[in-house]
């Protein structure tokens, strides 16, 4: 039986007799993959077409480990988001940190590409690295609208994540006033405690969020 070799050595001589280039495809891929990751950087929907229909794959990865869809996300591109999408990115394709493209658009509270990542089926319980999730990451940055796009989309308002943190807490640490009366109204529980003992209340005090202590303290 020939090796691969073999057949690669045989298919080299093939396209030198035939006079056609001998193509690189480890290095022409790279190549391709590169041109895609540039053009999402530059927000280029007409280059990410040409990389794609050359051949790069969507779901590559730049030096931070990033996916064009992650990076998408990121920069709050909907339409190169739901180009990606389109062309067969994996919505929950995380990062190397674990960071999903949901998460992304939820830490920089990017309300339209989290409601195109919903509508395709992005796991809003997915967790990265260190335990958290785009609620968190949503919660902690005061991004209200998308904590609620997030709690329509199922997840639990009383969820308990990493260090029996929950929603309520991690907008109480920050001081985020706006999103921790949305998450009272819709159900969250200020008497829950974390793996210290502490309920959202302790930890605004423990944090000097004067705001949150005050809206945690009405009945």
């Amino acid at each position: 039986m020939r090796s691969t070799h073999a057949w690669r050595a045989m298919a080299i001589v093939v396209l030198a007799v035939s006079g056609a280039a001998v193509p690189s495809l480890a290095a022409d891929t790279y190549s391709l993959n590169e041109q895609l990751l540039a053009a999402v950087r530059g927000n280029d929907e007409a280059g990410v077409t040409r990389a794609l229909d050359a051949g790069a794959i969507v779901d590559s990865r730049n030096r931070i480990g990033d996916t064009p869809l992650i990076s998408a996300c990121k920069k709050g591109m909907t339409a190169m988001a739901r180009m990606l999408i389109e062309r067969g990115a994996n919505v929950n394709q995380a990062d190397v940190q674990g960071i999903t493209p949901l998460m992304a658009a939820a830490f920089e509270g990017n309300r339209e590409v989290v409601a195109l990542l919903i509508a395709h089926h992005a796991d809003p319980d997915s967790t990265d690295r260190v335990g958290k999730t785009a609620m968190e990451y949503a919660s902690g940055r005061g991004h209200a609208a998308v904590v609620e796009q997030l709690l329509d989309a199922g997840v639990d308002v009383n969820a308990a994540y990493h260090n029996h943190l929950t929603a309520l807490m991690w907008a109480a640490g920050y001081d985020q006033m706006q999103t921790v009366s949305l998450l009272l109204a819709r159900g969250a529980n200020r008497d829950l405690r974390d793996d210290r003992g502490m309920t959202a209340r302790d930890i605004a005090e423990q944090t000097g969020s004067t705001h949150a202590v005050l809206l945690l303290s009405g009945h």
